[in-house]
């Protein structure tokens, strides 16, 4: 994948936003046993709406990146390949993307009810009681994103 190239994501992803972040990183600083595996994993920026009747998830648009981005490095070091949100990212992320090889993907804002007719199906799997924030296992198909920081760190934000 090349930084600017257009993808369609089918398979397995997760949401975890802020405070999900904040927990998942306390556990793996304690050496304590994360909720699901994070080796070889995408997260999404997200915190679905409530879902309506008939609907697999709520709305779904990106929330803002560059939040997480404390949080992240640790994440990649733990086996997190890819990301998936809206905005540029710090340069210790970039730098992290690049050692660790990953890659960060962004998706269109203000279009989470279009976003949600991407999602298949939806399950909690951790930190429930963060309502919104809570992690969640989505299986999309033909997600459209944009390669926005490639595995060698080329970034559409910074023109390179």
């Amino acid at each position: 994948m090349k930084a600017g190239e257009e993808v369609l994501l089918t398979g397995t992803i997760f949401t975890a936003r802020d405070q999900a972040h904040a927990r998942l990183t306390r556990l793996i600083s304690s050496g304590k046993r994360l909720p699901f595996e994070l080796k070889g994993q995408v997260i999404y920026y997200c915190g679905p709406t409530e879902t309506p009747s008939g609907k697999v998830i709520g709305s779904c648009g990106p929330t803002t990146s560059r939040r997480m981005d404390g949080f992240t490095p640790l994440l990649l070091s733990a086996g997190l390949k890819a990301m998936i949100g809206k905005g540029n990212r710090s340069d210790e992320v970039v730098a992290a993307i690049k050692r660790y090889k990953a890659v960060y993907f962004v998706v269109y804002a203000g279009c989470g009810a279009l976003i949600s007719q991407y999602i298949k199906r939806k399950s909690t799997v951790a930190f429930k009681e963060l309502g919104p924030e809570a992690v969640c296992r989505l299986e999309v198909k033909d997600l459209p994103a944009i390669v926005a920081i490639d595995p060698s760190g080329k970034n559409i934000y910074k023109g390179k």
